[in-house]
């Protein structure tokens, strides 16, 4: 992927500016395991996992990758990358293990042996404090949609960064709220299954309070030169048609999908066609003096996760959807052209349309972006050699895609692929694998794909060459 001058009609390679954040990210539900080792209790992925019928041929995140174990083969892993930065979250039932009461020593140690690895290893810790695992106490006393549980994480913040501050100069606090809230309470795809769409709009006024109070937790903790992030998986909406009723359809979606969030934590206020959208589920009454103050505390970046745009139009969507007072009005169709094994359109333009849309929406706020990737059949061969040249492709694309941004004004600093690792997928379980590194789950082998090389490459050239991908020979 390059740039073509248009009076020579040669080719540049794209290169990124010196101090750009090459980086990867996982979850810690999705790769630590040793769900019951240490103290760590229950959180509502490990109840949900083990529901039958909740996940894809019953899987659980019991062991997932094993990283709990394995986790200095892993840094390793990280190192022969090359990544400058290592995005991983902490899970909350192992450093406090009902969301109550002081912090789990053992729980702790794990992170502060892996924090220390990275360092020595020359890799900046990235600590996300909620990547959707709430202790499961926690949701048996209402979970997000009640008001306690942002006083809950706030509290967490504030124990996790006493003893890793030193260690952690970046943080962030939530990662997709909007997932955690529609997809955890709205259409009960995730955890905790519920599907109450007015419960969902509380749980997301909750998540931004305990977002803008875990960034009061960590200025109080931290010192002055600590980053403090929140991440976001904004939706790169586009009306189907330029008619009214779909580009309708778009103002509904951008509203619960981007505002809901940026509005509360940047503007201190709540969208208000989306409180004229809910007002037949809501009244929202729960929202309290100072909770948007609160919300819109400072933050030094903003994460931004992609994968692939969404496209609406005026209609339908079945229920229970995560999109709480839209369903009747909003359809989500199905287009032409390639698709990953998640069966998600590879559209890179809608990343470019998401980054230049923050530009001119937040022209002061920096940006990272913290997740990127796709999940495809992957196979180790009988060589032992994993090829996965249309992830490398997808890449290739999305990294112009941000090159191509940032020349046109918006503030990127970094790119975190997304994964590291084969993982627990969710709801998919281990049916999908988005690592650029494969696990064999039988005997947790890990095999860099031909995409790790490549990524590789791409850091220690600060970019992409000439040519496209590096040779990857057999």
């Amino acid at each position: 992927m390059t740039a073509v001058d248009a009076r020579t009609g040669t080719t540049t390679p794209l290169r990124f500016p010196a101090g750009f954040r090459w980086g990867t990210a996982t979850a810690a539900y999705q790769i630590e395991g040793a769900a019951a080792e240490d103290g760590r209790t229950p959180s509502i992925w490990d109840t949900f996992s083990h529901t039958p019928g909740r996940i894809r041929d019953g899987d659980t995140g019991d062991v997932a990758a094993d990283h709990y174990h394995r986790m200095r083969e892993d840094v390793a892993l990280m190192k022969r990358l090359g990544v400058s930065d290592y995005r991983f979250s902490v899970a909350w039932p192992r450093v406090q293990p009902t969301g109550r009461g002081p912090a789990h020593q053992k729980g702790l140690d794990f992170y502060r042996r892996l924090t220390d690895e990275l360092l020595a290893a020359g890799i900046r810790p990235v600590a996300t404090l909620y990547h959707w695992d709430l202790p499961q106490e926690l949701e048996d006393a209402g979970g997000w949609p009640q008001r306690e549980s942002a006083d809950r994480f706030a509290r967490y913040a504030q124990l996790t960064a006493e003893v890793l501050g030193d260690r952690v100069a970046t943080w962030t606090t939530l990662n997709e709220p909007w997932c955690a809230a529609f997809l955890g309470y709205a259409s009960g795809e995730h955890a905790p299954g519920r599907t109450e769409p007015a419960a969902a709009l509380r749980a997301a006024h909750h998540l931004n309070l305990a977002h803008g109070r875990a960034v009061q937790a960590l200025r109080a903790a931290l010192p002055p030169s600590a980053e403090v992030s929140l991440t976001l998986n904004l939706h790169a909406v586009r009306p189907l048609t330029p008619s009214d009723a779909d580009r309708d359809a778009a103002r509904r979606i951008d509203a619960l999908g981007n505002r809901l969030f940026l509005d509360p934590v940047f503007h201190g206020r709540l969208p208000q066609d989306l409180v004229r959208d809910t007002e037949s589920l809501t009244d929202w009454s729960f929202v309290r003096d100072g909770d948007l103050r609160t919300a819109a505390e400072p933050i030094d970046f903003l994460g931004v996760n992609y994968y692939a745009p969404t496209v609406v139009a005026a209609g339908t969507c079945p229920a229970p959807s995560p999109w709480p007072g839209a369903e009747e009005h909003v359809r989500f169709p199905r287009l032409p052209g390639p698709r990953t094994a998640m069966d998600w359109p590879v559209d890179a333009e809608g990343l470019y349309e998401l980054l230049t849309g923050l530009r001119d929406r937040l022209p002061r706020v920096p940006l990272l972006v913290t997740e990127n990737g796709a999940a495809y059949e992957d196979r180790v061969d009988p060589r032992g050699r994993v090829r996965d040249p249309e992830r490398i492709s997808y890449l290739r694309a999305h990294l112009a895609a941000v090159h191509r941004a940032m020349a046109r004004g918006a503030d990127v600093r970094g790119y975190f692929l997304w994964s590291l690792l084969d993982n627990f997928e969710w709801a998919y379980g281990y049916a999908k694998r988005f690592g650029v590194v494969h696990v064999d789950f039988e005997t947790q082998r890990r095999t860099p794909k031909d995409s790790a090389r490549w990524y590789a490459d791409v850091i220690a050239r600060g970019g992409l060459t000439g040519s496209g991908a590096p040779e990857t020979d057999a």
